[in-house]
């Protein structure tokens, strides 16, 4: 029934597309709600779902700090200052506001590289639907890799971003109608709150720190509680977060389908509520796991105690946590309703990046190198060829996928390669009129060639060893320093644009009123982008510090 519906909404899209900016950007029709909740789902696939439930029960209470310290501020941050640059300027998607800003060089950098990230993201979330299938219904893998893709391919075919978007407020829904008693039963079973930390507690050495989010060693790296703070704030808080939410055009391009620049600023701060309070229903459902199924118990000891072989011979991984809850937990009318929330998360990761490459395929790399002058409905031809060229390629991508024990470590690598560089490159470029097209795109490859040499020294050559997401961090926040000293280096033996070339892409050369709506000072704050995000920061400095 899920499936048919989701194929219904994307008929029912295609009605309102006769125009490549229909197809990609849904018009610029959408209300804040809309987009807000689509904005939220987008990111709620594989890396939520599966990676996040399979760290919790690895690390416990530490990860939550990829939602309260690496997600909600600077998705703030996003809806309060960046998005009026964004969707003021009026350019159709992320790299065609670097080319505005840095000239065609920095362009096609940010272009190819984010147009790979997405593929091997979508290859992440079609790995998982697949397993999701093969464990649970006992298809073959192959199976559900092309019967997912398929799925996916129809809906955005015909219905391009819209179909993507509506679908991603339904699955949003359903995703947490699937993770809600997940949470409620498993907590019963273990006799609540205080029962799951006793049991924690029971582990030894294992339940120590688990229990406490700060200060985080296991996650970070560090045995230093200091150095592990600075890990987390910079390395995950700034670096890694403010690069994935700010400059991440499968999140960007929800905000940008607004019907107005309010409701542009308002998609990310709406987007921000639920984000605080989805860990519950995710890494809290991979704690109990850990706990309660049998077989991860037994891995997660042999694996901290160091046996590998013994802890591969149990025949699961972090990755399984969740789908091994559901099996001893769930009776089988809600094990139908988790598997189809899985599916939908999935499903709406899935799309978020094969709607987002698509766009940037057509418009960025086939619109400004090879055809520009064409008519708009040749652009919307090549952007549905586009989305069945992804949906083929993910099959494979996600065969690559499914080589990391724990998809976190694979998803916070690619993020440190490609977004934290280019946030790096953004936040310079936009505070810093003076920085010049020739350090914007130099930057940006030395940047990320730095975070690959970091990478490559210590998973190939061993010259070092960070366990936990340390390396992700160390790479994140090695590429963003490279990128920021390259970037002014470069800039000062190089010619800046002319001034007048930076108005909406620079703050100091843009007026004031061209960065909010006239219409804003007469509406309720609940619909005003800066007391909400204010009620939002308060919140989540509140459960930083009552999970402390």
């Amino acid at each position: 029934m899920y499936f048919i519906f989701v194929l219904g909404v994307g008929w029912y899209a295609k009605r309102g597309i006769s125009t490549s900016i229909e197809f990609f950007l849904s018009g610029r029709s959408l209300p804040a709600w809309v987009t807000g909740l689509a904005f939220i789902s987008a990111n709620l696939g594989a890396v939520e779902i599966m990676g996040m439930s399979a760290t919790g029960a690895e690390l416990g209470l530490p990860t939550m700090h990829y939602f309260w310290i690496g997600a909600v501020p600077a998705m703030l941050f996003l809806g309060v200052v960046m998005m009026p640059f964004y969707y003021g300027s009026k350019v159709r998607s992320v790299p065609e506001f670097m080319r505005m800003r840095f000239g065609t060089k920095a362009h096609l950098v940010n272009a190819i590289s984010f147009a790979v990230a997405q593929l091997l993201i979508a290859g992440v979330n079609l790995y998982l639907l697949a397993l999701i299938v093969h464990r649970l219904l006992g298809w073959p893998q192959w199976v559900g890799l092309v019967v997912a893709s398929a799925f996916v391919l129809f809906y955005i075919t015909v219905g391009g971003l819209s179909a993507a978007i509506y679908n991603e407020v339904l699955q949003f829904f359903v995703i947490v109608a699937a993770l809600l008693p997940l949470t409620l039963i498993g907590l019963h079973r273990v006799g609540g709150w205080s029962g799951l930390k006793e049991r924690i507690t029971d582990d030894g050495m294992l339940g120590a720190d688990q229990l406490h989010t700060w200060p985080g060693a296991a996650l970070s790296g560090f045995d230093s509680p200091v150095l592990s703070v600075i890990g987390i704030v910079f390395g995950l808080g700034f670096v890694l977060s403010f690069g994935y939410w700010t400059t991440n055009f499968v999140e960007v391009q929800r905000a940008m389908a607004s019907k107005s620049i309010t409701s542009a600023r308002m998609t990310p701060i709406i987007g921000a509520f639920p984000k605080m309070f989805i860990p519950f229903i995710v890494i809290v459902p991979g704690m109990i796991a850990a706990v309660l199924v049998g077989q991860l118990a037994e891995f997660k000891q042999l694996s901290f105690a160091g046996d590998d072989a013994a802890a591969a011979a149990t025949g699961v991984t972090y990755n399984d946590a969740l789908l091994l809850l559901m099996r001893d937990v769930l009776p089988n009318g809600l094990l139908g309703v988790a598997i189809a929330g899985l599916l939908a998360a999935f499903m709406a990761g899935m799309a978020a990046n094969i709607s987002a490459f698509n766009t940037v395929v057509s418009y960025d790399l086939y619109q400004q190198y090879v055809k520009k002058d064409a008519p708009d409905g040749h652009y919307l031809k090549v952007g549905r060829i586009a989305t069945a060229a992804a949906c083929v390629i993910a099959i494979f991508t996600a065969l690559i996928a499914g080589q990391f024990s724990n998809l976190m470590d694979y998803l916070q690598t690619l993020f440190g390669f490609f977004n934290a560089p280019l946030f790096a490159t953004f936040i310079l470029g936009m505070f810093w009129k003076r920085m010049t097209p020739t350090a914007g795109w130099t930057g940006l490859v030395a940047g990320t060639l730095s975070a690959m040499a970091l990478w490559g020294s210590s998973t190939f050559l061993h010259v070092f060893e960070l366990p936990g997401q340390g390396l992700a961090f160390m790479a994140a926040a090695t590429a963003f320093v490279v990128d920021i000293v390259v970037s002014v280096v470069v800039t000062q033996f190089t010619a800046p644009k002319p001034v007048h070339e930076l108005k909406g892409l620079v703050y100091s050369e843009t007026p004031k009123a061209d960065l909010v709506d006239p219409e804003e000072a007469g509406l309720p704050f609940w619909r005003r982008p800066v007391p909400m995000a204010g009620i939002a920061l308060v919140l989540v400095l509140a459960l930083n510090f009552l999970f402390v």
